[in-house]
């Protein structure tokens, strides 16, 4: 079996970041499959090279999450438009899978089953259009119309589509209930992330106190909401808790969050620059919990953020800022405890708590790590991808979603 993979933003573990198309890819490689991932690079050339297995084509197609509206969109059509006529030099695939976001990945599908007669899945991360429209990107009512309705049309004509949370699936079955919709949640690498003993001689060059710390790791965009980690730490600071707050990770909004930090004088805040999944794995050992947040809009709690999975599988107790699907794995499982909106006073409350008792913190953070090992682990997600790319798919249903309880 042949498949050419597309997704704009590959990344390996090497380079940090989302690398879930690597271990997808990876894994249908290790099953047999011949895989060919296209995507993009900031250079000015094309260029080729295989990693562990896959064919990866770079095209040039430079973005960056600091680019303006207008800038993003002209590098999305570009990577269509480049996309395209790469696929039709390549050897024919039997199958396109396809991720976003963006959406316009989804183009190309479009096109390959009516120019080529192939067939396509198509991998949702994040709803699109509904994302930037929520958060207020798009707002011309005729773009949002046009947006609404290439949604439906590229859900109506795949193959199959994938979820990777219980949000999205429903969402994907209300648009296009004729298509089978398989849940596969962002997983956890148990290999590469465990839990480990802190890294004393990184918490000594970072000057981190032996009291708490949290730990963010991940996009410093406008949609993370790391600005109510600040928000804590200035209450913890003024309380006088000897506590310690890490952001490591990059993004448009990492200089405004540094301007803060300075602004309200935060001297127990500290900033590591965004690198490898081991740097990643690093940092987390030092943490006593994970912080994991988004803005408060309602498709953003669907979202399956790669760093709560990551944090799982480094046996870290979890604090949550929103409510959504995180916040029920993490109410269900006891993972940690949560950091609402208005209500920061009552999360410094369960966090003295939880320094006074270091028995329940531990007992926390082995419910991550059980949770990751038994439902979402790479292997669980790899195993239900070959089994929906099979032609006779046995963990998805029509027009429903697996549970991944029972998957």
């Amino acid at each position: 079996m042949k498949v050419i993979y597309i997704h704009q933003y590959f990344r390996t573990p090497d380079q940090g970041g989302a690398v879930r198309s690597y271990h997808l890819a990876k894994g249908m490689v290790e099953a047999g499959i011949e895989v060919e991932m296209i995507t993009t690079h900031a250079l000015s050339d094309y260029d080729q090279r295989w990693i562990d297995g896959i064919r990866v084509h770079y095209l040039p197609v430079d973005y960056d999450q600091k680019f303006g509206f207008f800038k993003r969109i002209w590098a999305f059509w570009r990577f269509v438009t480049k996309a395209k006529k790469l696929v039709k030099k390549l050897p024919r695939p039997d199958l396109l899978y396809i991720t976003s976001t963006p959406l316009t990945t989804g183009l190309i599908g479009l096109w390959a089953k009516k120019r080529m007669a192939i067939p396509y899945v198509f991998e949702v991360r994040d709803l699109w259009p509904e994302a930037p429209i929520q958060v207020g990107a798009i707002r011309n009512p005729v773009t949002k119309s046009l947006l609404y309705s290439l949604e439906r049309k590229i859900y109506d004509q795949a193959l199959s589509l994938v979820a990777l949370s219980p949000g999205i699936a429903a969402h994907l079955q209300k648009i296009s209930p004729q298509r089978e919709v398989a849940l596969i949640p962002n997983f956890s690498d148990l290999n590469r992330f465990y839990p480990k003993e802190k890294n004393q001689k990184l918490a000594v060059e970072l000057g981190i106190s032996a009291g708490l710390t949290l730990v963010y790791t991940g996009a410093l965009g406008q949609v993370n909401a790391v600005e109510e980690l600040l928000e804590l730490a200035e209450i913890a600071q003024k309380k006088g808790k000897n506590w310690g707050f890490l952001i490591m990770g990059t993004g448009s909004f990492e200089q405004r969050l540094r301007d803060l930090t300075k602004a309200k004088n935060l001297k127990n805040v500290w900033f590591i620059p965004f690198g490898s999944k081991e740097k990643v794995n690093e940092v987390l050992s030092l943490a006593d919990l994970a912080w994991i947040s988004f803005a408060h809009l309602p498709v953003l709690k669907t979202n399956s953020p790669n760093k709560f999975f990551d944090a799982l599988a480094a046996g870290k107790a979890i604090i949550v800022n929103h409510k959504g699907w995180v916040y029920d794995l993490v109410k269900t499982y006891e993972l940690g405890i949560s950091c609402l909106p208005g209500k920061m006073d009552a999360a410094i409350a369960k966090l003295e708590k939880l320094e006074e008792n270091p028995s329940e913190l531990g007992r926390l953070s082995k419910n991550s790590r059980i949770l990751a090992e038994t439902y979402f682990s790479k292997e669980i997600a790899v195993s239900r991808l070959l089994e929906l790319i099979n032609p006779q798919p046995k963990t998805t249903t029509q027009g429903g979603a697996v549970d991944i309880r029972t998957a």
